[in-house]
């Protein structure tokens, strides 16, 4: 059977031009600050603060991964926040995972009425005052438990599973297993759960980004310095490189130390943000077949 090759019209050979274009450009757009971020990190530092290094690194040292391997404050810091991060994406799995699937079944009366009620919460909020005197209320002010629990599941999250389950779990394989003598437990945990590692990596991804990158409810709810996670560290460090270089010293020599010490501050702030988004450039690609099939499944039905 012969077949002819289609050929491409004048008009979509500027189409498809243009479409390359766009993707090479939005490619480097992207690439650059990556790029450029990981070079300064390896590069000198004076080259750095005078922009001699805009692409590549120049004057290789590893001295501000030297500090930032040296600094027990950045270390604590990680331990930190590692710790709150599986802390809260375990404790958001277990609470969203059982809620979303009790109201994507069929038989729950007035699971409308709950989605609805839930929703409210997600364009009404409390506010920054009542939400710090629950915390301390509740006895956990300057605990970890101050970041986990006042976060512990999303009514977002929680709508996206409750869609993946109607879409994705048939009804008649639940059928089936009722009438072979399976209970509601014996369904959920054998059956739903297996099944349901796409949205299960989605919602750990979510919560596990947006926990590793908090600071704001740790700026809040933490006065213990040794309990502050990584990105609280990394904002007192660029804050204290902030002061340093505007300060005006009395000597040429303390003048010349400051310069050194703020030159420094630049390639270790640089130094730390390599360090603090490893783990996450790490697991991502582990996690990115389950991640874009979870999202689109779960979003086709609200």
């Amino acid at each position: 059977m012969n077949t002819k090759t289609v050929k491409m019209t004048k008009g979509d050979r500027i189409f498809v031009s243009f479409n390359y274009l766009f993707v090479i450009v939005a490619t480097l757009i992207v690439l650059y600050p990556l790029i450029y971020i990981i070079s300064a990190s390896f590069s000198e530092p004076k080259m750095v603060i005078t922009g001699a290094m805009w692409l590549f690194p120049k004057g290789f040292t590893l001295e501000g991964y030297q500090k930032i391997l040296a600094n027990t404050d950045i270390w604590r810091g990680y331990q930190n926040t590692i710790l709150y991060t599986i802390l809260s994406v375990v404790i958001n799995l277990i609470v969203t995972i059982p809620c979303a699937y009790a109201l994507s079944r069929p038989e729950l009366y007035g699971k409308n009425i709950f989605v609805k009620f839930m929703m409210v919460t997600m364009f009404v909020s409390g506010g920054m005052i009542p939400s710090y005197l629950l915390v301390r209320d509740l006895g956990i002010l300057n605990t970890m438990w101050a970041l986990i629990l006042p976060s512990a599941t999303s009514v977002y999250n929680i709508v996206v599973t409750r869609s993946f389950f109607q879409s994705n779990i048939p009804r008649e394989i639940e059928e089936s297993a009722i009438v072979d003598g399976c209970s509601e437990f014996r369904i959920f945990f054998q059956i739903v759960l297996p099944l349901s590692a796409p949205i299960i990596a989605v919602i750990a991804l979510f919560v596990g980004v947006g926990r590793w990158n908090g600071f704001y409810d740790a700026l809040i709810y933490l006065s213990d310095r040794d309990k502050f996670p990584l990105q609280m560290i990394i904002r007192e460090l660029l804050i204290l490189q902030d002061l340093s270089s505007n300060t005006i010293a009395s000597s040429s020599e303390v003048q010349e130390a400051l310069n050194r010490k703020t030159e420094l501050a630049a390639i270790i702030k640089y130094g730390v943000m390599i360090v603090s988004t490893l783990p996450i450039i790490i697991i991502y690609p582990f996690l990115q077949r389950y991640f874009v099939k979870g999202v689109l499944v779960g979003s086709l039905k609200g």
